[in-house]
């Protein structure tokens, strides 16, 4: 709700334009006039604190801490007045006209015991004398309001009355010390809890007065450990402004769990069943605000029956209806499917728009998991929109936010129409197509208003409405309209505008009426992607170019990727070259083209091509007799550069090794300059490229056997046969064995061409998705764009090779969002051919995908017990564990770090059916084991609040050794769409450790009767990390066992004890750490009892070097 600013009324007193904050009161059921609530939409003023007031509150907050509120967030949750379970404290009301049920709601004030925090100063002496002076002052509601107004009035100018001045009385302190305002809280808590105690029993209003310097002392960052029965009986008085106060409170202070939460629910049922709308509305608020899981099973029931009754005021249906709406969202199985759903459908008919806007939010909720409960809803939003889009400002003046009526309930019914499919019904589609039409005729209007909020208010309509249009995909007129306003958008000058175009003509870019129209604007997001100051902006652009391309534009498109490519921002790189990748291969009509624009990519941005993208090179050279000679010559010259990525060394030694006969005839790049060229490279590479590179040496044995002398002498050298890391080695003295005592015909037969690949699905969009992360997409939409997969310019069959797989099209992905983890599906059965399929991906598995890095994560925690384990955009994981001898106990903390509610959170741990079974007995308190090969976790909370931590805890004991560690997993719905993510749980073997100290004379006999073969493993492997003997010592002692000074004759060696507990035995554990400094390498040796524990053990600590 909102009028413009010439509407303001001319009699406010001018201390309303001076820019203060001040706070109105709204919890009276009747509202607030329109006048009075439309203060805070001006330029000129601050914003309104809309609270939960009364006269009393509205004349004696008038507090004044000198300090301003340190930070505060928003808040969208209905009534939140409190949030015990994450910290937060909000104060809010949806209004009656409000022009959105969940929309006025206030900035949460934070809270934290160990931050000063304190209320901003409210003048109210304005405020007061204006409503005084009103004769249409009683719309507020009850008579006490004018009275305490009128108190107002005459304690603002000087304020020490009453419970303003015994309030401001302890707020005084405010220029002091820290000192000085602990020692008078102390001092006024003291007063309070003796008149809590005394004998004397306290009338209503003290007993008000007292809870009231409670509650203000809280919000100073204090703990307060008393005053919640009085709270409580509060509840009970007649009077408004007690109940109200105790109300506040209780929403505030008492905790979910407290003994006193049935007398509160009692106390709640009595005023719900009272019929007073005022009663009614602040028990409602009570349970929103509190929106625990007791709450829920208490009232889920009873609040529809409010809702849907003949005799509700509209104020009440409005508080009914998010008061549900909280509950749902925090305890859905508790919120019961019945007869009223199909009469909360008929409150969008409601005359009172409050009321149809609180219950948009209720329903469209509602529908996202009960479409078929609502379906009859799509009409009525098509109606309620259609009477909204074609009014004018003036026929709901009340809710005509800068010209523009009713947007926040025009954004909400459009939104729920997007939880279906276009109506069936003629008459009602007609009728949304004539909506959607208006409000783009609209769109290229003049403003009305110079105003940003007009803009906004208006753009808002308009980008839900490209919403809708998108998601039923059905309208070509309407799309091909709805791209061309994107499109003018495209170069408006406020980068939010462009942003979001940008985004929408992503998702337009798939559907078959739009693609065309979206790529007229080629060269528009060309320039933007060249000339955009923000990053994100050009990131998007990234995005709109590779849903736009098809086999026409492709050569464009990857030509203008590969030039941004070399200035692009190193955060977006990795995406960008995995774009480049797929559309080359999808659309390479010329595989010389691809093969070049491959090697390009290598040269511009070697280090983000990952093992994926070369591994798919070299899978289509196989396959393409025709591009074999061309690659050969291409990869040769590119590898005659000074420097050479080892990306490239790799493509250009596989390639060299398999098919560089075809250009041996050419004296310029004869057999010996292949191998001189490639050798010069080698010294420069890491291990597994000299693996490759030893591997294309005996290739050319095969090719060209006029070189191989001097191939054998390099596998002869002392570097070869000498060499350090054990594959290099092993490689260098079977090579040189099979060179030198096979004959030709074996040669030719072991070291014959590789044969075509397989086909399986591509990899690299999987690999595109999880880089892009959480999904924004919904499955409708994901439906949709595999419908469209094969439009402009999909797979043709390639000349040869006849058929093609199936594949998806770019923009079966358009952002990059996909809808989660990619499954492991089958692949699907086909003939050669396709350029989409991944030769080197693993077989098909149900075994659940871990999270990007979760690895590198999972072993970062062998030596150390606390960190965080995962994090991502969304969701943050923190351990913290103590394990002794075979038990552990490990605390898991989930943080939500968007303002966004994680909605149904479930987390489950995934365990082998060895490692559950035998192995490792893993639960958490209250759970139970499923047959299915996980744990069913305790719920934590199912409602994770924006900025909230929630914690669980799991009991570890460790029965037998073991390898495998379990797998957590967590889904939540995160806006809308299914999340899911896996991370390894870090429970090692190491973690049972316990450390043993032991004198010289001990170890070594204790290691001399370890001498079994199979008691010893030994590693000896190359330094990942900088070898610092300090950071060696803590990362022994981390991994469990005693660090042994003064043990081993050579002192830079370490020498460490230790015993593994187990249930059913104890396992002796020796371990000896050699390191050299001049080589770079290290010398793991490990003595167990067990062989298994010997290698397990060597495996994980050789993993930290």
């Amino acid at each position: 709700m909102g009028l413009s600013h010439e509407s303001w009324p001319s009699h406010l007193p001018s201390a309303f334009t001076a820019g203060s904050p001040f706070l109105l009161s709204s919890a009276h059921p009747c509202g607030v006039p329109s006048w009075l609530a439309s203060f805070g939409r001006g330029p000129c003023f601050q914003p309104v604190l809309l609270c939960q007031g009364t006269q009393e509150t509205l004349s004696n907050a008038l507090l004044k801490p000198e300090e301003e509120i340190e930070g505060s967030s928003g808040n969208t949750e209905p009534f939140s007045l409190g949030s015990l379970r994450n910290g937060h404290l909000g104060i809010c009301a949806a209004l009656p006209g409000s022009g959105g049920g969940e929309a006025g709601l206030l900035p949460a004030l934070p809270r934290h015991p160990t931050h000063h925090i304190s209320v901003p100063f409210f003048w109210g002496a304005p405020i007061a004398r204006s409503l005084a002076s009103r004769k249409d002052l009683t719309t507020l509601g009850e008579k006490g309001v004018a009275s305490g107004v009128r108190r107002a009035r005459g304690l603002c100018p000087r304020p020490g009355q009453g419970l303003l001045k015994a309030t401001l009385g302890f707020c005084s302190f405010s220029g002091k010390s820290k000192e000085a305002e602990i020692k008078r809280i102390n001092k006024e808590l003291a007063n309070i809890r003796s008149k809590f105690k005394g004998d004397k029993a306290l009338d209503g209003y003290s007993k008000k007065k007292y809870v009231c310097k409670l509650l203000f002392i809280f919000l100073l960052g204090h703990d307060i450990d008393f005053g919640h029965m009085e709270a409580v009986n509060l509840l009970s008085s007649n009077r408004y402004t007690e109940k109200q106060i105790g109300y506040l409170f209780i929403s505030v202070l008492v905790n979910s769990n407290s003994e006193l939460i049935r007398l509160i629910n009692n106390a709640i049922k009595n005023d719900l069943a009272s019929r007073n709308p005022t009663f009614m509305g602040l028990a409602l608020h009570c349970i929103a605000n509190v929106g625990s899981r007791e709450m829920a099973e208490a009232f889920a029931g009873e609040i529809p029956k409010i809702l849907v009754a003949g005799d509700t005021m509209d104020s009440v249906k409005q508080s009914a209806a998010l008061c549900l709406l909280r509950l749902y969202r925090t305890s859905p199985d508790l919120v019961p499917m019945g007869d009223w759903t199909s009469r909360v459908v008929h409150l969008l008919n409601d005359q009172h728009l409050g009321v149809v806007t609180a219950a948009t939010s209720l329903i469209t909720t509602l529908a996202q998991k009960n479409p078929e409960e609502f379906k009859t809803s799509v009409s009525l939003a098509v109606s309620r929109l259609s009477r909204i889009v074609t009014s004018a400002s003036t026929d709901l003046q009340d809710y005509t936010y800068y010209f523009v009526p009713a947007p926040w309930l025009s954004v909400k019914l459009l939104r729920l129409l997007q939880c279906y499919p276009p109506p069936e019904d003629p008459a009602v589609r007609g009728r949304l197509t004539e909506c959607l039409e208006t409000i783009l005729n609209k769109a290229q209007e003049p403003p009305k208003s110079k105003k940003v909020q007009h803009s906004n208010a208006k753009n808002a309509v308009l980008f839900e409405a490209i919403s809708l249009i998108i998601h039923h995909d059905s309208e070509p007129n309407l799309l091909v309209r709805a791209c061309n306003q994107l499109g003018q958008f495209l170069q408006h000058r406020e980068t939010n505008l462009r942003y979001l175009a940008l985004e929408s003509m992503c998702t337009l870019a798939s559907s078959e009426f739009s693609h065309e129209a979206v790529k007229t604007h080629i060269e528009t997001v060309i320039n933007a992607l060249k000339t955009e100051r923000d990053v994100s902006v050009r990131q998007r652009a990234v995005d709109l170019l590779y849903a736009m391309c098809d086999r026409s534009n492709a050569q464009q498109i990857v030509a203008e990727m590969l030039n941004y490519l070399e200035t692009a921002d190193y955060s977006i790189r990795e995406e960008i070259v995995l774009k480049v990748a797929i559309l080359a291969e999808k659309y390479a009509v010329d595989y010389t083209w691809y093969v070049d624009t491959i090697l390009n990519l290598i040269r511009i941005a070697g280090d983000y091509v990952s093992e994926e993208v070369w591994y798919r090179v070299i899978q289509i050279v196989i396959n393409r007799d025709d591009v074999q000679g061309y690659a050969a010559k291409t990869v040769f010259e590119a590898l005659q550069a000074p420097a050479c990525h080892e990306n490239l060394v790799k493509v250009g030694g596989y390639i060299l090794g398999e098919f560089g006969n075809l250009i041996a005839g050419d004296p310029r790049s004869s057999p010996l300059i292949q191998f001189n060229l490639l050798h010069s490279k080698f010294h420069l590479c890491s291990v597994p490229t000299r693996a490759l590179l030893l591997s294309t040496y005996i290739k050319f044995v095969n090719l060209f056997p006029e070189i191989k002398t001097t191939i054998q002498d390099v596998l002869r050298s002392d570097s070869q046969l000498k060499n350090a890391d054990v594959e290099l080695q092993q490689r260098a003295v079977e090579y040189l064995r099979l060179s030198t005592i096979a004959s030709t015909d074996i040669l030719a037969t072991v070291l014959e061409e590789m044969p075509p690949f397989p086909e399986r699905e591509s990899s690299i969009l999987a690999k595109l998705k999880k880089k892009k992360g959480p999904s924004t997409v919904t499955d409708l939409e994901e439906t949709k764009k595999e419908r469209s997969a094969d439009m402009n310019g999909g797979a043709e069959p390639a000349p040869g090779n006849a058929s093609t797989v199936s594949t998806p099209s770019p923009s079966a992905d358009l952002l990059g969002l996909g809808t989660g983890p990619p499954t492991n599906a089958a692949p699907p059965p086909s003939s050669s051919g396709s350029l989409l399929v991944d030769v080197f991906s693993e077989p098909a598995s149900a075994v659940t995908q871990l999270a990007p890095g979760s690895q590198e994560n999972f072993a970062r925690f062998v030596c150390k017990n606390n960190g965080v384990l995962f994090e991502n955009q969304l969701l943050q994981i923190g351990l913290k564990s103590e394990f002794r001898q075979n038990l552990g106990r490990m605390f898991i903390f989930y943080g939500n770090k968007t303002s966004t509610q994680f909605l149904t959170f479930t987390p489950t741990l995934i365990c082998s059916d060895d490692l559950q079974a035998n192995i490792l007995a893993c639960c958490l308190p209250g759970h139970r084991r499923l047959a299915s090969g996980s744990w069913e976790t305790k719920p934590v909370d199912p409602t994770v609040d924006g900025g909230a931590q929630v914690q669980q805890v799991v009991n570890i004991e460790c029965i037998s050794d073991f390898t495998e560690a379990p797998v957590l997993n967590i889904q939540f719905r995160y806006g809308g769409t299914f999340q899911n993510v896996s991370v390894k749980l870090p429970i090692t073997l190491n973690k049972f450790f316990q450390p043993t100290e032991m004198a010289s004379q001990d170890f070594f006999q204790r290691w001399k009767q370890l001498s079994n073969p199979q008691q010893e493993v030994q590693n000896i492997f190359k330094a990942k990390h900088p070898m610092d003997p300090e950071i060696t010592k803590a990362k022994i002692i981390g991994f469990g066992s005693a660090l042994l000074e003064e043990v081993d004759p050579n002192p830079a060696n370490f020498v460490g004890a230790g015993i593994i507990h187990t249930r059913t035995a104890q396992i002796g554990c020796l371990l000896r750490l050699e390191p050299n400094l001049q080589a770079q390498m290290y010398r793991l040796t490990l003595r167990t009892s067990k062989e298994t524990v010997s290698q397990r053990l060597c495996d994980l600590l050789s993993e930290q070097f």
